[in-house]
């Protein structure tokens, strides 16, 4: 008997929701008319898929086998339906999602080869990692943005892209760094720091830093949003450790200074992107793109 891709999406509603008569008000079936239906795909299986527990069902290990094929078919479906209606139309639209804490001028770098282009419509999301990967996994973003390697949980096939390897500095007005050069050690000693929060990549680092020199900073402030970072050193509020990046227009415009380059220290730019039959053809421009300049401005860079 051939597999009902309707009683496999039936089925599905029930593994994931726990509860047969939760799942049938859902789809708007009677509890009878849902349990028949099962019945009916276990008997094409020639397996049970569910074990009664109290009053949940469980899935019994044919059924979370029925269950991960379940959920890769309708993913590839997902996918199908996405890429041909965009393959119809005249434009094609990418869906990004960032994390909210990353730098919206590495953002913007990334994104400009795509920016005002007649046959492109970008969608932008910021969240949470844990959001955002679960979006990409649904299939709801194309790719994901940050600077945090997602961890390796599950099934999922991350495939992750380096994007950027910016150098990190310690940055501040003209009016605190004043006009005679200091060295690296005297600056960390004797001004009010403006770090990223103490859970990340890049304070780890500076840390560790820090402790090679045998300085103890003194903290003006936290935080974990490269934007709050950038607005606090523009208020003076003490020298900050950010890549340049960050303030590429304060630095060109004058308003903010490099006053040193941590050497050793770099924030790492990812791109994210789940394995898909038929992948945004937009991607892979981006992505080339993005390689290329990366490995350009590496070689033209004086500090590496």
């Amino acid at each position: 008997m051939a597999l009902n891709l309707h009683h496999l999406r039936l089925f599905r509603a029930v593994a994931l929701d726990g509860k047969l008569t939760e799942a049938a008000r859902q789809l708007n079936l009677s509890q009878s008319a849902l349990s028949s239906q099962i019945r009916v795909l276990e008997a094409t299986l020639g397996h049970d898929l569910f074990e009664r527990r109290g009053r949940a069902l469980a899935l019994t290990e044919a059924g979370r086998i029925a269950l991960d094929h379940a959920e890769a078919i309708f993913r590839t479906a997902e996918d199908l339906t996405a890429t041909l209606r965009d393959a119809g139309r005249h434009r094609r639209t990418l869906r990004v999602g960032a994390l909210a804490t990353l730098s919206r001028n590495f953002q913007m770098s990334f994104l400009e080869p795509l920016i005002g282009r007649d046959d492109v419509e970008l969608i932008l999301r910021s969240g949470s990692q844990a959001e955002l990967l679960q979006s990409l996994q649904a299939l709801s973003l194309d790719v994901v943005l940050t600077n945090v390697p997602p961890s390796r949980q599950g099934e999922t096939p991350w495939m992750v892209h380096s994007l950027a390897e910016q150098p990190v500095s310690l940055v501040g007005t003209p009016s605190r760094l004043g006009v005679v050069e200091k060295s690296l050690g005297v600056l960390l000693a004797s001004q009010p720091l403006i770090l990223p929060s103490i859970n990340t990549a890049l304070r780890s680092s500076f840390d560790a830093l820090t402790s090679r020199l045998g300085v103890v900073p003194k903290i003006a402030a936290e935080a974990d949003d490269m934007a709050m970072l950038r607005l606090l050193a523009r208020k003076d509020l003490g020298l900050a450790i950010l890549p340049p990046i960050v303030v590429r227009d304060e630095l060109s415009q004058g308003t903010l200074l490099e006053a040193a380059r941590l050497v050793g220290i770099s924030e790492t730019f990812l791109a994210v992107v789940v394995a898909r039959r038929f992948p945004n053809p937009l991607l892979p421009e981006l992505l080339n793109l993005a390689h290329a300049t990366n490995t350009d401005e590496t070689l033209d860079d004086p500090h590496t």
